[in-house]
């Protein structure tokens, strides 16, 4: 019998994929884990808010945080927004309209796929976030059309972006398989498809016990279901450029 066997080349460097698990991840658990291991993140952003859901999940994890949500004026989202108890602000898809150094963290949920310019936000991303601080999240990379997006990045592509914008990719991870999201789409979007962000999704599903049975390791998996994600998260740290600045 011929034995099973799966590609597990490189989509990225080892040093960006972790090794303490291979199962898939949301922006949501990662920033978790992010602000319960630093408690004087105090000043942090949404960007590409929506309607401001990720207030209520933000203050659960620490009361003391100030929230500030960002988007652009109008977008299916925005539109559905009602709610007037935080901060919320408008932009132009580029311009941040804060000063150098403001934010810990920004947080930017399957947003970069809509971004216009992702280059020249980014860089305004790095201007806004204080030394050492983060920018988490998730963005797609076999993702069909949904909602006026306008790009796909795979995880190379998309860590040469944060290069240029003088930011460090600390860590991708896998989130829901390609297959599962074309599926989704093909089937007109239906709630029953919602459960494989909750849990892990039938492809990678399917890569886990390929990679178990292979004797392969958690890096070798995150690499080969990085290959064939709809989505991946991502910790972003900014550089810190001199010995004066201030760290978390």
């Amino acid at each position: 019998m011929k034995k099973t066997r799966f590609n597990y080349n490189k989509v990225i460097d080892d040093q960006y994929l972790p090794q303490d698990h291979s199962r898939q991840t949301t922006a949501v658990s990662c920033v978790r884990k992010i602000i319960r291991e630093n408690k004087n993140i105090k000043t942090m952003m949404d960007l590409g808010c929506g309607a401001g859901k990720s207030v209520d999940f933000f203050h659960r994890l620490n009361s003391e945080i100030n929230w500030v949500g960002l988007d652009i004026e109008d977008s299916p989202q925005v539109n559905r927004r009602t709610r007037n108890d935080v901060e919320f602000c408008s932009y132009d898809g580029i311009n941040i309209p804060f000063e150098d150094n403001y934010f810990d963290l920004i947080y930017s949920n399957q947003v970069m796929e809509h971004v216009r310019n992702p280059r020249e936000l980014l860089k305004e991303v790095a201007r806004v976030l204080k030394p050492n601080g983060y920018f988490v999240g998730s963005t797609s990379q076999l993702e069909t059309y949904h909602s006026f997006s306008v790009w796909n990045f795979t995880p190379y592509g998309f860590k040469i972006l944060i290069e240029d914008a003088e930011l460090q990719l600390t860590e991708i991870r896998p989130s829901i398989d390609g297959l599962t999201m074309l599926l989704r789409t093909g089937f007109g979007r239906p709630n029953f498809f919602g459960r494989w962000w909750r849990k892990e999704s039938p492809l990678n599903k399917l890569i886990g016990l390929i990679g178990r049975m292979s004797k392969k390791n958690h890096r070798q998996i995150n690499s080969a279901k990085l290959l064939l994600c709809g989505q991946f998260t991502f910790i972003v740290r900014k550089v810190v450029t001199s010995p004066d600045e201030i760290s978390l």
